[in-house]
């Protein structure tokens, strides 16, 4: 009987073993700014587009002509679908958008732009979805944005679902399966796949992450 009684144990130990929980990873944060360099951000000018430069820890896209801003030399390494980014913006001068984030909807080729405080400081939404742009469409809202303070702005990208937050206050949930996702025409198209720009606007930015989320099943 007792040379039965290790193998039992053992047989019980490792079926108890199997029905432990498993430990499951977090899912992977891509820190795309530190506050320390632009080294991984190629600035575009089209034309009169403004200065962008690091001031302390902080992103600023200076005021130019038209549209200023960075594209994300990484985007590559990144997932081009089931993810969120999240920053923190400001707008320091100007009366147009302070964050125009330009992102990648399933392949580098299938962009879109959320756009903050458009159109005369205040519109904010998607650009564009069946050919229409923030201004027209369902994702389209008016918000209310002070100078010189910061905002929390989180945008998810699904195959099915494009969503935003200000802050607390979610301002975007999008169905768009079936429908037409790109950019503006014109301009933005030189900020493909992921930028971050503004319009006769100054803004500075920090804190910008991605994180990679489930996909549903």
């Amino acid at each position: 009987m007792k040379r039965l009684l290790l193998p039992a144990l053992l047989l019980f130990g490792a079926a108890f073993a199997a029905d432990e929980p498993k430990t499951v990873e977090a899912p992977k944060e891509f820190v795309l700014f530190n506050g320390k360099t632009l080294d991984d951000w190629e600035s575009v000018d089209i034309g009169g587009s403004g200065v962008v430069e690091l001031e302390g820890d902080v992103m600023i896209i200076n005021q130019g002509e038209s549209i200023s801003g960075v594209v994300y030399k990484k985007a590559a390494t990144l997932p081009l679908t089931n993810y969120e980014i999240t920053l923190e913006a400001k707008r320091l001068q100007g009366v147009d958008f302070f964050v125009g984030l330009t992102f990648p909807v399933g392949n580098v080729k299938t962009c879109a732009t959320l756009i903050c405080g458009g159109w005369g400081g205040s519109v904010t939404g998607i650009s564009s979805i069946d050919g229409f742009d923030a201004s027209d469409n369902n994702t389209s809202s008016y918000q209310r944005y002070e100078d010189d303070k910061w905002y929390t702005i989180k945008l998810r990208v699904t195959p099915e679902n494009l969503s935003a937050w200000i802050g607390e206050k979610q301002v975007i949930d999008e169905d768009i399966k079936g429908k037409k996702i790109a950019v503006r025409p014109g301009p933005i198209e030189s900020y493909l796949p992921l930028s971050l720009t503004t319009f006769n606007t100054t803004s500075a930015i920090r804190n910008i992450k991605l994180t990679p989320i489930a996909e549903k099943k």
